[in-house]
Parts: structure tokens; sequence; C-alpha cells
């Protein structure tokens, strides 16, 4: 198992390119999308380069390799331009031996962990590698809008680890070993 993860675009074509540049350069099973694809939300500033078409291409052209959910800002009129499902708010796969919680984080109930032993989420644009009560929450921050002083970053979910990476210069921000 060897996922990379991302959440929080916003519509930013430059940090999207800089994101899968960093997908294509290595081996991964696929990306997981944790919500707030194209539009940047009503609080946030215009992320650097904001071009909803860019991102929606590049991203459909890997249509078969994410595995996406909806985020507070994302809407049916985005899945009406994205080419893969990404209208739920929560979603329970299986990843090697783990069940993993798929979730933008802006839902209070789905953050209850079900049964699942980890709990990937964005929302927050905060990185976050914890073990709390047997279960791991796992947050990669946001790729163009990051919060709390940490640079643009993404993650990466290993059968053993999660690894925050910085996405400008490639530097772990957050790492854990996974039991």
């Amino acid at each position: 198992m060897n996922y990379f993860v991302i959440s929080d675009i916003h519509g930013s074509s430059y940090y999207l390119k800089l994101a899968l540049e960093c997908y294509h350069a290595n081996k991964y099973d696929g990306i997981l999308l944790l919500g707030d694809v194209l539009y940047h939300g009503p609080r946030n500033p215009l992320p650097k380069e904001y071009d909803t078409t860019i991102v929606y291409t590049k991203l459909n052209e890997l249509k078969e390799e994410i595995i996406a959910i909806r985020g507070n800002c994302d809407s049916e009129v985005d899945q009406m331009v994205l080419q893969y499902p990404m209208m739920e708010t929560s979603k329970i796969i299986q990843l090697g031996n783990r069940t993993v919680l798929l979730t933008h984080g802006h839902v209070d109930s789905v953050i209850q962990r079900s049964d699942s032993d980890c709990v990937l989420s964005g929302h927050t644009h905060i990185p976050t590698a914890d073990y709390i009560d047997q279960c791991y929450y796992l947050n990669p921050g946001s790729i163009s809008l990051p919060k709390g002083g940490y640079p643009p970053s993404y993650g990466i979910l290993t059968d053993t680890s999660f690894q925050v990476i910085s996405l400008l210069d490639q530097s772990v921000i957050k790492e854990i070993q996974l039991k």
C-alpha cells in the first residue's frame, strides 16, 4: 500500500501541478483526495494561479487513480465537470490491512471513526499525524492554502507509515509509524 494523499486544492493550478509532479515522480497505488477541489470558499483568499479549468482537466486525466470525497467547498456543479465520483462526505475503504475512513472533516458526525483504524481528513489545512484511542488521525494539510505556519503539503500513506511532506522542499513535516 502506497497512496498519495492531498486535500484542499481550492482551485490552485500552480500547487496542483507541483503536487502532480511529486505524484508522477514516484510509484503510488493511487490518489486519496480529501475534498475542496475547485472552489476557494468565501473566507479564503484566491490561491496562486486560481484556474478551476486546469485543475479539473489535470485531475480528470487521473480519474481512474483517484478515490475522492466531498469537502465543504465542493458542490454538485463541481461533480458535473469532474469525471470521478466525489459527492460522498465520507467513505470507508480497505487499503491493505487497514480500514480507512476518508472524510473532509467538516461534518462532525463523520469524524466518528466507526470501525476504522485510520481517519484521513482535510479541512483544517493543518498537517496532523496522531494516534489516539487505537486510531490514527491523519491530515496531509493543504497543498494551496496552508494554515498554522505550515508550508503547502501532501501526505504519503504506506503500510507502515504516514508522512506529511512539504510541497516546496520535500522535507518531512510530520511522520508517524503505523502499527
